[in-house]
């Protein structure tokens, strides 16, 4: 006779688990490693949080984990940044 006994984590740990898979896909290679990039301050804060992937302005995704000083700023996020300004 089976064991009808689970003691399995649920769906709420298989949708975390799918979740988490999902967002370290949806991150994109190229060039943002090279460069420092604008985000809004809760979406970046929210990331430390979950490590959930963060658009920039220049919309590529990225999960941030590096001192931003360290790295020139994205051109595009900049000229973006300053175009919002004025």
């Amino acid at each position: 006779m089976a064991d009808t006994d689970h003691t399995g984590g649920g769906t709420d740990t298989l949708d975390r688990e799918l979740e988490e898979l999902l967002s370290r896909e949806l991150v994109e290679d190229g060039d943002h490693e090279r460069f420092s990039h604008y985000a809004p301050k809760n979406a970046i804060m929210e990331s430390a949080l979950t490590g959930k992937p963060v658009k920039a302005l220049c919309g590529k995704l990225w999960v941030p984990g590096r001192d931003p000083q360290k790295f020139p700023v994205c051109p595009e996020c900049k000229k973006i940044y300053e175009s919002l300004k004025d």
